[in-house]
């Protein structure tokens, strides 16, 4: 079944698809991270070039595959399954049967951006119209910035789903730039907030949310 649905070389050059793709993941991203927060254009920036990208080959054009095939000298037919290059790596060094590979990929891709999107959306509610409290409840009571915590889940799903050169590029220098991100909004945080933010950040971890779920679950 799979197969049937991914297999056709009409997969890519479908530009309709790749900018409504595109202008969706632009308007998740403005909306739920870069509002109501004061936006750091260069990571919002950075972040539309990965989307770009992203969209780009998996429904455009497959660049990464020719390379790929040009340098190893293998010959990788371009279609929606094999864009799955971690499964299509595995078939062809691993033997691991194509199918099975773009099943496990898409799984745990779609497990992790489902996480991801639940973090950014929820954190999102949780702090909507909220500019002068300090939130400590919802995802905030689990980490200290969910929806930069998903945004790295999300970026990852992707890279694990459909890997390009330019992403696996990108993918590190946007999860550092989320990162001090995070750190210039705590310091903006304990100049508003003062002990009550430092009180709470000594509970609650930055980014590990299997910590803070454990500690929830002790009660601290």
């Amino acid at each position: 079944m799979i197969n049937n649905v991914f297999s056709g070389t009409e997969w890519y050059g479908n530009w309709e698809l790749v900018i409504a793709s595109i202008v969706l993941a632009s308007f998740i991203f403005f909306m739920f991270v870069g509002w109501p927060k004061r936006l750091d254009w260069r990571s919002f920036g950075l972040t539309e070039a990965f989307i770009i990208s992203l969209f780009t080959e998996m429904f455009g054009i497959p660049l990464t595959i020719y390379i790929i095939s040009s340098f190893l000298g293998v010959d990788i037919v371009p279609n929606g399954l094999t864009g799955h290059l971690w499964a299509t790596l595995l078939n062809l060094y691993g033997g691991v049967d194509l199918n099975i590979g773009v099943f496990v990929v898409m799984l745990v891709s779609i497990i992790m951006i489902v996480i991801g999107l639940t973090l950014v959306i929820g954190g999102w509610i949780n702090i909507y119209k909220k500019k002068d409290i300090l939130v400590v409840n919802g995802f905030y009571s689990y980490v200290r910035h969910p929806q930069y915590l998903g945004l790295m889940i999300i970026l990852t799903g992707f890279i694990i789903q459909w890997p390009t050169f330019l992403t696996l590029i990108m993918y590190p220098v946007l999860l550092f730039s989320y990162y001090r991100q995070a750190l210039r909004e705590e310091e903006d945080l304990i100049k508003r907030f003062g002990s009550n933010y430092l009180v709470y950040a000594s509970r609650i971890p930055r980014f590990n949310i299997i910590k803070g779920l454990l500690l929830k679950m002790k009660g601290m």
